[in-house]
């Protein structure tokens, strides 16, 4: 009788895992798409706004550095299905430092700035740093094995199934 469920089981699971994989694929590839637009969208406000306003402050560029580096891990993504965690420490380092520069504008100003927050805001970018230098430090001396799709991007060869992110985990 066992044998009869396992014959059952694995005549779904043919059917059912291609459907899961695409549905997931699609909904990668969908969610890819919205947060470019919307990054492109948020990126072409600002330059409007910049052009509006007539000048641009650090925290202006910063923000625009926000942008990209979000882009170019939509970017990474879609070609590699891996997020890139390096980008993600970029940006919120990048996020501390247009904060800080905000603080220490404040605090010029007479205008309520706090020196203790200038600390903490510091500290944070600083471990940050910190934990950007030790994954690269990681990932150079324990690197990953290639994904499937980045062998077939060297060859040239390309198999009908695009890598999952869970397949290289």
């Amino acid at each position: 009788m066992p044998f009869v469920f396992q014959r059952i089981d694995r005549s779904i699971a043919r059917f059912i895992d291609p459907l899961g994989n695409l549905l997931v694929d699609l909904f990668h590839y969908a969610a890819l798409f919205a947060i470019g637009a919307v990054t492109v969208w948020a990126t072409l406000a600002e330059f409007v706004r910049l052009i509006e306003v007539g000048h641009v402050s650090v925290g202006d560029l910063l923000l625009l550095f926000i942008y990209l580096e979000v882009g170019a891990m939509v970017g990474i993504y879609f070609r590699t299905s891996r997020m890139p965690v390096r980008f993600l420490v970029y940006v919120a380092i990048t996020a501390l430092t247009r904060l800080l520069i905000g603080e220490v504008g404040k605090l010029e100003a007479g205008k309520g700035g706090d020196a203790q927050q200038l600390m903490w805001i510091a500290g944070a970018a600083l471990v940050l740093a910190v934990a950007l230098l030790l994954l690269r430090y990681g990932s150079s001396r324990f690197p990953s094995p290639p994904s499937d799709y980045q062998s077939q991007l060297r060859t040239g060869r390309f198999s009908a199934r695009r890598p999952r992110p869970e397949d290289s985990e």
